[in-house]
């Protein structure tokens, strides 16, 4: 198990990414959800034993992964936000060199290479050298790189940035597949990465922990919150400003608006079953969520 206990990350200047927060992680996958800046990234760099953190504890194994990070290292695959390549080596080149690093070596190495550059779909871009891939293709590396060694535990921050919707679909799959047996902390502001594989979703903002749970206990919190009605376009700003909006559709003369809110927000507000995102937008937007 992995155990994040206490956390706090203070950067110079005081301002205070991560507040206290505690997280243990056993098998299964984790959706981190929360806006930009909510310190997502800031708590997966600890975890993954990149930044110290200015106060608590990162146990891995009974034992203090931040005075001995080496075992937590072994056994972790971890894919950053800002994922750097060497753009001159090839994607090949690029993978056997980390496996390298990774203390993979000779027919085990290649072997792992070819596996891993077939799961992400770049057979064909192998020999390719990588200041020649698109975004989405270096996103693919960079989830190659994180399962070289075969990881207990995985830690992705924003994994399907730049993935087609198809790549996205695949890349989840793969990582359901995987929490069978292993940990997996998927961090995302995108709800639906994580709405139909996570067995755990926590939701942070503001450094905190607002809300851990199974996504049904989310949904359950909001339910007779979620509403749904039609205004004309004149209108919608002004209702924007008043409700958390969780969507709209406009049509030629009407916008279709689902919204929050304790009490029925308009006589023609009808009342609709929450879904994944309404719950997170709840949390986000501080409407009253039971957790």
């Amino acid at each position: 198990m992995l155990e994040l206990i206490d956390i706090t990350k203070v950067y110079k200047g005081h301002k205070r990414a991560v507040d206290g927060l505690t997280l243990r992680l056993g098998p299964g996958l984790v959706g981190l959800l929360g806006p930009n800046g909510a310190g997502k990234s800031s708590l997966l760099r600890i975890a993954a034993t990149v930044t110290r953190p200015t106060g608590g504890q990162v146990r891995f194994a009974g034992g203090d992964a931040v005075a001995k990070p080496g075992p937590l290292r072994r056994a972790l695959g971890y894919l950053p936000q800002d994922f750097g390549v060497y753009p001159h080596l090839t994607g090949h080149e690029f993978l056997s060199y980390l496996a390298a690093v990774r203390g993979l070596a000779g027919r085990s190495a290649r072997a792992r290479v070819g596996e891993l550059l077939e799961l992400v779909n770049l057979t064909h871009a192998a020999k390719r050298p990588l200041g020649g891939y698109s975004g989405g293709m270096l996103r693919r590396v960079g989830i190659a790189q994180a399962l070289l060694a075969d990881p207990r535990i995985i830690v992705v921050d924003e994994p399907t940035a730049g993935l087609d919707p198809e790549e996205r679909v695949r890349f989840r799959n793969l990582l359901s597949d995987l929490s069978a047996d292993r940990s997996v902390l998927l961090s995302t502001h995108i709800v639906s990465d994580v709405e139909s594989v996570a067995t755990r979703i926590v939701v942070v903002t503001g450094g905190r922990i607002r809300f851990d749970g199974e996504p049904v206990e989310l949904q359950r919190g909001v339910a007779g919150h979620v509403w749904e009605l039609t205004v004309p376009p004149a209108e919608l700003t002004a209702l924007q400003r008043r409700l958390p909006v969780t969507r709209l559709v406009r049509t030629a003369e009407q916008v279709r608006v689902r919204v929050l809110a304790a009490h029925r927000p308009a006589p023609d507000a009808t009342p609709v079953p929450p879904d994944l995102e309404d719950a997170y937008l709840a949390v986000v937007h501080r409407t009253r969520v039971t957790t």
